[in-house]
């Protein structure tokens, strides 16, 4: 019952009190990066949701969009700002994500939705991890986030989907908060992500 129906339904009332209630953050934030960072204000991707099915997921961006001679960006370490790094430590850069909660792209709690390229790259198994909405956290985010390799953060995303449950996302949303003001299980810079899955699938094939 949980999972089919009144985690849908918290999904929404939450998300729609939470950008009621950090509306005027909300506002600050975008001001902020409309003047550090410049226009858009708003970074969106494609990801893919449940069932596989693709969204577009909105993040305030974090990066410039500097660029060299040749026109082709500059690395990420090097587009990150300072102000930049203080959004993606506080987590303040996915906010934007609560709208994606409401219109049911996403949930409070689940696998985080990783790049669409990625899809190829999944066994039987780890495709599993489409089975539900994807989250603004989960359980992999609370038990090492950027710093887990892809293994471990499949095992989590996978234990999540087979034991999905109201105390488990409440339990999840208390070490999420303790995570965020703690600041901790956060990379910067040129470690903020891990390797690139595919490149990793694909490693692991010429081996």
């Amino acid at each position: 019952m949980y999972r089919n129906g009144v985690k849908r339904f918290l999904d929404f009332m939450l998300s729609l009190m939470g950008i009621i209630v950090l509306s005027p953050i909300l506002l600050i934030l975008w001001i902020l990066v409309r003047v550090k960072l410049g226009s858009p204000v708003l970074f969106h991707q494609e990801r893919p949701g449940r069932n596989e099915k693709i969204f577009k997921l909105y993040k305030f961006r974090s990066m410039t969009d500097e660029r060299d001679e040749q026109g082709n960006l500059l690395p990420d370490e090097v587009r990150l700002t300072k102000f930049g790094k203080v959004l993606r430590s506080t987590s303040l850069d996915e906010l934007p994500e609560l709208f994606n909660i409401l219109k049911g792209d996403m949930s409070l709690i689940g696998p985080r939705p990783l790049l669409v390229r990625y899809l190829p790259y999944y066994t039987d198994e780890e495709r599993h991890r489409h089975d539900v909405r994807p989250g603004l956290t989960g359980l992999a985010q609370v038990n090492g986030r950027n710093a887990l390799g892809w293994e471990d953060r499949f095992r989590y995303d996978l234990y999540y989907v087979e034991h999905l449950s109201f105390l488990m996302d409440l339990k999840i949303i208390g070490m999420t908060a303790g995570k965020v003001l703690k600041r901790s299980g956060t990379l910067s810079g040129a470690d903020q992500t891990v390797a690139d899955f595919d490149m990793y699938r694909r490693e692991q094939g010429a081996q």
